[in-house]
């Protein structure tokens, strides 16, 4: 019975993660669109999905015990955010309405943690979330690089934008604007580490929870 539990809960808690994900990234991850908040929605984008990954990725490689299932649940997002896409797409959205982030590398990269570090629970938690953040708007960076004509798409099916009293006057001046990779980056590396271990900590509350 414990065996059934244990594997029920898991393959739960990762459909539940995926789904959410994907409805994250629809949320967040069409800043392409916003013509005029697209560095601003990169960065909460980036720092959103950093995040996200790291609490399921390394909730999943301790349950497993694992290196390489990080890698495999980041794959696992991936497929079910292409097919939100293909959703959104047969909707009659463009191709590129939905960014699919890019997971897979930051997933890699815990995964390469845990396995130089001897499966040490707490480098990581340290190491592993400090270089999914760091790296996830890098590895993002693609997205933006690979869409065809953003302004034209921008123009063409433009997002709500915020109402005018609270759009700042000249946005572009701001001190981060030209560098949402630096900051998403800076931002990311710093807020993955306690998610990180908020992940470890969930692993632990459900093996709590099926011993009882």
């Amino acid at each position: 019975l414990m065996v059934w539990l244990r594997r029920t809960t898991h393959y739960l808690f990762i459909v539940v993660v995926a789904v959410n994900s994907t409805l994250l990234t629809i949320n967040a991850g069409d800043y392409i669109f916003y013509t005029d908040w697209a560095w601003t929605s990169f960065v909460v984008f980036s720092v959103s999905q950093s995040t996200m990954l790291v609490v399921g990725a390394i909730y999943y490689m301790l349950f497993t015990g694992v290196p390489g299932t990080a890698t495999y649940y980041a794959t696992i997002m991936t497929i079910y955010t292409w097919v939100a896409k293909g959703a959104w797409f047969s909707l009659g959205y463009p191709y590129d309405f939905t960014a699919v982030p890019v997971w897979i590398p930051s997933a890699m990269l815990l995964d390469l943690t845990c396995w130089a570090t001897r499966r040490n629970k707490h480098a990581a938690i340290i190491i592993g979330g400090t270089l999914v953040g760091l790296s996830l708007p890098l590895f993002n960076m693609i997205n933006l690089l690979l869409v065809r004509d953003p302004l034209e798409m921008a123009f063409k099916y433009p997002r709500p934008t915020l109402p005018p009293y609270m759009t700042p006057i000249e946005p572009q001046v701001g001190k981060f604007y030209n560098s949402p990779v630096a900051l998403g980056s800076g931002a990311g590396a710093v807020l993955s580490v306690p998610i990180a271990a908020l992940g470890a900590k969930l692993n632990t509350w459900t093996y709590r929870w099926m011993a009882a």
